[in-house]
């Protein structure tokens, strides 16, 4: 597992892959937080970081895939997956190898932002006066979230050879489950199976951290969409057995 988890971070910081995303993501909720009039915190006249973490899931929504697309597909398509196969690695260990490359990039776009959190702090009147438990809950949940768009790609990547198909199948189920499912159950269709739909979206665990109470069932739920999509994809890897 810790030769895929190294091969795979090698792979990123010599090409130019987690340079941008770590880049774009930095820059893009740099622009919302610190220079758009209409999101900059600046104008609040509060210290929040609401912009962040509003905006964040939906960066990660594009950037995250763009980094899991090539992981299966990339192999399968240069046939390097049977090579890969004989190398004493098991599918689980080869799976989460390759997530928690995934996890660690995610990791250093996110920590850069705790300079934001300590900027706010500084800036606030009286100084320090910034709900610190729900920044930290929205970042136990960016986190998380992160984890869960990282488990979507590599599921998406196992299930093709082509990185561009793997990227749109991963940006698709990533918005369907972060909020398509709770804008759906808006729809007056639904009669007492709408909460229930809600309560099912990413969106609602990840939102409900951000308020600060750090409720374990919201962690528990993100962390077994994260199980339950790497499960998926080592049942499609061990399919070539059958």
């Amino acid at each position: 597992m810790w030769t895929v988890f190294i091969k795979e971070l090698n792979t990123f910081f010599n090409s130019l892959i987690a340079y941008l995303v770590i880049g774009v993501f930095l820059t893009a909720v740099g622009l919302l937080v610190w220079v758009f009039p209409d999101t900059s915190v600046l104008n609040y006249g509060y210290a929040d970081l609401e912009t962040l973490f509003g905006f964040s899931p939906y960066v990660f929504m594009f950037l995250i895939p763009a980094i899991t697309m090539r992981m299966f597909a990339e192999e399968k398509k240069a046939g390097t997956m049977e090579l890969l196969f004989t190398n004493p690695v098991s599918d689980t260990g080869l799976i989460i190898g390759k997530f928690l490359s995934s996890v660690v990039i995610v990791l250093l776009a996110v920590l850069p932002t705790l300079v934001y959190y300590y900027s706010l702090v500084e800036l606030g009147q009286p100084e320090g006066n910034i709900d610190g438990a729900a920044v930290t809950g929205s970042y136990i949940g960016l986190l998380s979230l992160g984890g869960v768009f990282a488990a979507i790609g590599i599921m998406s990547s196992a299930i093709t050879i082509n990185q561009i198909t793997a990227f749109i199948i991963a940006v698709f189920l990533c918005f369907i489950l972060y909020t398509g499912l709770s804008s759906l159950a808006q729809v007056d269709v639904w009669g007492s199976y709408s909460l229930l739909l809600t309560q099912l979206s990413l969106s609602y665990h990840y939102e409900a951290l951000g308020k600060g109470l750090i409720d374990s069932r919201n962690v528990i739920y993100l962390f077994s969409v994260i199980i339950i999509m790497l499960a998926i994809t080592k049942t499609v890897l061990s399919s070539r057995k059958w």
